[in-house]
């Protein structure tokens, strides 16, 4: 029995849901998301909750039961809060800056490193070594960060490259000196 499945998911005042045959709509101050359905799962809303349940006790559909309602809360939470990530610039000489609807990393590469925005996500530069990733799908802005992290993502021994915030990297000792 899947315990996440079965928790019910509170809709906030000002939240739309609307539940069709293969997706779920949700209607918010921020925009709007669908989350597809997969057969034998089941949604219902009642008194300001959403309910998931399934039809059947085959394994896909168990399997997919604790999935659709993560989903569905992570586009409740989306579209009323947002979701949000911070990245960080350790090194000498590495900076950001966004131009128009690219992000342009200098990353002691010979060349500059050039990253398309997506519609959906938003992207700020704070400051030359911090990069926000906003927006309101939360596997969007997750996608997006890791793309800029893979860029250069950081190195056990000097501790360069790009990392989310309050990421902890380990550090390795190096090569010995001669004796």
């Amino acid at each position: 029995m899947s315990r996440i499945g079965n928790q019910i998911i509170e809709i906030p005042a000002g939240v739309k849901v609307d539940v069709k045959t293969d997706h779920v709509s949700v209607n918010g101050p921020k925009g709007t998301l669908n989350t597809p359905i997969h057969a034998g799962i089941q949604v219902t809303v009642e008194n300001n909750a959403i309910k998931v349940s399934r039809t059947s006790e085959e394994k896909n559909v168990k399997s997919s039961h604790g999935l659709i309602r993560s989903l569905l809360k992570n586009s409740v939470m989306g579209i009323t809060t947002g979701f949000t990530r911070n990245l960080e610039l350790h090194g000498v000489g590495y900076r950001a800056q966004k131009k128009g609807e690219t992000l342009v990393m200098n990353l002691g590469f010979s060349h500059e490193i050039i990253l398309n925005i997506p519609k959906d996500v938003v992207v700020q530069c704070t400051e030359p070594t911090k990069i926000l990733v906003t927006g309101i799908d939360k596997q969007r802005v997750g996608q997006m960060a890791s793309d800029i992290r893979s860029q250069k993502p950081p190195e056990p021994y000097k501790g360069k490259g790009i990392r989310y915030a309050g990421e902890k990297v380990r550090r390795k000792a190096g090569k010995a000196g001669k004796k």
